[in-house]
């Protein structure tokens, strides 16, 4: 299982800017961002998969942008006019597979190996 430290939460105002960061221990095929309000299901925001193009959640299409360095193994999600329905605890996922298409990516039992997570809070 590989190892997963997510950085770069905080705090912002809505419409601000935050990038998280995400450092593995090993390459991994498919890198995932997850997020999760306290008390609600955990939610696909982002997936990238080796060369292929990145997916999106509709709710931050336009606003997110997934980016890899598959030779250092990190992943980053890049948070544009951030709004307070996107304030959660944001978690780096990884699978050394394939994770799937345009939809099914969303499925958290896909994957295995989980961040600890990084508290993104954006205010009105």
């Amino acid at each position: 299982q590989v190892q997963l430290a997510e950085s770069g939460g905080g705090s912002v105002q809505s419409g601000g800017t935050l990038t998280l960061s995400c450092q593995g221990s090993r390459y991994n095929y498919c890198m995932v961002w997850f997020r999760q309000v306290s008390g609600g299901e955990r939610e696909g925001v982002a997936v990238i998969q080796g060369y292929g193009n990145p997916y999106y959640a509709d709710s931050v299409k336009g606003r997110f942008t997934i980016s890899h360095d598959l030779a250092k193994n990190t992943v980053s999600l890049q948070m544009n006019n951030l709004k307070p329905e996107d304030a959660a605890m944001y978690y780096c996922v990884a699978a050394n597979h394939y994770c799937g298409g345009p939809y099914s990516w969303r499925a958290p039992a896909t994957y295995d190996s989980w961040g600890q997570g990084t508290q993104v809070t954006v205010s009105s």
